[in-house]
C-alpha cells in the first residue's frame, strides 16, 4: 500500500526523472548510444508529463467540485482513499460540502413547493411579474377570476380588459385600485393591491386581485337604506305638520252646513289662526327646501385642484380662522410637524374645509372639559404616506355612534346639518386618501387623515 501514497509516488517519479537525466547525460556524448539516448529522452519527456498530470490531479478535482456547485449538480462523489490521509480528508470534505448543498437545495425546493401550494390554494388571485411584463407566477384563483387558462405576459390580459395590462404595469408598492371588468356580460368589481420585491437582482411586482362585487353591492344597499331612513325622517318631519295644518285651514274655511264647498264667515280669531298656520307651513316648506339644497351641495363637490403647499400654512390658517372660538373656551391649540417644512400634494381649499369641519367637532367636544386641548400632528408614515392626526381630550364618541357619524345628515349636536364628516370623507376619497376615527368615551377622539 505504501507505493500508492501520494508523497512516495511523487518522490519516486522525481528520482526516476533525475536518474534518467543522469544516464542521458552520460550516453549523450557517445555516438554508438545515439538511439538509446533518443529513447531515454522520450522516456524523460513522458515521465515529466505523467508527473504534471499526477500533481494537477488535486486542481482538476477542485475545478470539478466548483463546476458541480456552479451548475447545481450535486450527484458527483469524490474518492481518493489510496493517495494518503490528506487526500482522503480532502475528498471527504468535498463530499460533505456537496451533501450540504444537496440538502439546502432540497429544502429550498420543498419551501418553494410549499409556498406555491399555499398560493394556489388561497381564494385571492395572485400574479407575480417583472417590470417588462413577463409573468413568473399566477394561481388558480386568477384563472377563475379572469377566466384565463394560460398567461405568459401581462399584455395578454388585454383580452380581459383593454387597459388592464397598463393599469397593472403602472402600479407601485402600496398602490390600491378598484377595476370594473365585464366578463361574459357580467360585471365584476375587482380590488387590486400591489407590492414590490427584489429577487436574484430582478425587480418583481406582486399583485393580488379579489372580486368584491357582492360586498360592494351589500354595502351600497346598506348605505342607501341608511340614507333613505334619514331622508324619510327629515321629509316626514316637514311634510306631516304641513299636511295637518293645510287640512285644519281647510276645515276652518269650509261651511259645513252649505252644499258643496262654500267658504264660511270667519271671525278675527279664525283669521289669526289661519295666518299662524300659513306662517308655519311657509316656515316648514323653507326648511324642507333648505334640506334639499344641503343634499344637493353634498353631491356637487368640485374636482380637486392639486398643488404642493406647506402643511404649516394649513394649520396656521385654520387656527387663525377658529381663534375666536378657541379663545372663547380657553382651548389650548397645539400644532406639531415632523419635519417642520413638510409639504402636501392636494387641493388646499378642500383640505382646509375638511380640517375646519373636524376642528369644529373637536371644539364642541372639549368646550366643557377642565383643561381643553386640541393637538394637530403631521408626519410621514413608514410607507411614505403623509398622516395628519387631529386629537382632543373631550367627551369622546359613544361606541354605538361610531358607525353612524359619517352618514349624511346624522348629527348628535343640537345645531348642525350633519353633513360635515360625510363631506370630509368624500373629499379625502377624491384625494385617494382616507379619513378614519378612534375614540374612547370621556377620554378623547383622534381623527386621522391619510394621504
Amino acid at each position: 500500500m505504501i507505493f500508492k501514497k501520494f508523497r512516495f509516488q511523487l518522490v519516486l517519479r522525481v528520482l526516476l526523472i533525475v536518474a534518467s537525466a543522469i544516464i542521458l547525460a552520460v550516453l549523450f556524448n557517445r555516438e554508438d548510444y545515439l538511439v538509446s539516448s533518443i529513447i531515454l529522452l522520450l522516456l524523460i519527456l513522458l515521465q515529466t508529463i505523467s508527473l504534471i498530470f499526477f500533481v494537477e490531479h488535486t486542481n482538476n478535482k477542485l475545478a470539478k467540485f466548483l463546476e458541480s456547485i456552479r451548475h447545481g449538480d450535486f450527484s458527483t462523489s469524490f474518492s481518493d482513499e489510496g493517495l494518503g490521509r490528506s487526500f482522503a480528508n480532502l475528498s471527504r470534505q468535498f463530499n460533505q460540502i456537496t451533501d450540504e448543498f444537496k440538502k439546502n437545495k432540497a429544502e429550498k425546493e420543498e419551501h418553494y413547493n410549499y409556498l406555491l401550494t399555499v398560493i394556489q390554494h388561497i381564494s385571492i388571485g395572485v400574479i407575480v411579474f417583472r417590470h417588462d411584463g413577463k409573468i413568473d407566477v399566477f394561481n388558480n384563483s386568477i384563472k377563475k377570476l379572469l377566466r384565463v387558462n394560460h398567461l405568459r405576459n401581462i399584455s395578454e390580459l388585454n383580452a380581459v380588459k383593454d387597459d388592464l395590462p397598463e393599469v397593472l404595469l403602472r402600479m407601485k408598492a402600496g398602490d390600491k385600485n378598484l377595476i370594473k371588468i365585464f366578463l361574459e356580460d357580467e360585471l365584476i368589481q375587482v380590488s387590486v393591491n400591489a407590492t414590490e420585491f427584489r429577487m436574484r437582482g430582478e425587480e418583481y411586482v406582486l399583485v393580488s386581485m379579489q372580486n368584491i362585487h357582492s360586498e360592494l353591492e351589500e354595502k351600497e344597499i346598506e348605505s342607501w337604506q341608511r340614507l333613505i331612513r334619514v331622508l324619510t325622517h327629515e321629509i316626514m318631519n316637514s311634510i306631516t305638520p304641513i299636511s295637518s295644518l293645510a287640512s285644519t285651514v281647510q276645515e276652518m274655511m269650509q261651511d259645513e252646513a252649505a252644499e258643496g264647498w262654500q267658504p264660511k264667515q270667519l271671525s278675527q280669531d279664525d283669521w289669526e289662526s289661519i295666518q299662524s298656520a300659513m306662517f308655519t307651513i311657509e316656515s316648514r316648506s323653507k326648511g324642507l327646501l333648505n334640506f334639499v339644497e344641503i343634499y344637493r351641495n353634498l353631491t356637487r363637490i368640485p374636482k380637486p385642484n392639486f398643488r404642493y403647499f406647506a402643511i404649516k400654512e394649513l394649520f396656521d390658517k385654520a387656527g387663525e380662522l377658529l381663534k375666536p372660538k378657541l379663545d372663547e373656551y380657553a382651548i389650548n391649540y397645539v400644532c406639531k410637524l415632523y419635519p417642520e417644512d413638510l409639504k402636501l400634494l392636494a387641493d388646499p381649499d378642500l383640505i382646509d374645509q375638511v380640517l375646519i369641519n373636524i376642528l369644529l367637532n373637536a371644539i364642541d367636544a372639549v368646550k366643557e372639559s377642565t383643561h381643553p386641548q386640541i393637538t394637530i400632528t403631521a408626519s410621514t408614515s413608514m410607507n411614505n404616506r403623509i398622516i395628519i392626526d387631529i386629537s382632543d381630550n373631550g367627551c369622546g364618541i359613544k361606541p354605538d355612534l361610531m358607525d353612524k357619524i359619517f352618514m349624511p345628515f346624522f348629527t348628535s349636536k343640537k345645531e348642525g346639518s350633519g353633513i360635515g364628516l360625510s363631506l370630509s370623507r368624500q373629499i379625502m376619497q377624491m384625494h385617494k386618501g382616507a379619513l378614519s376615527v378612534k375614540s374612547k368615551p370621556d377620554e378623547g377622539t383622534v381623527f386621522t387623515l391619510s394621504f
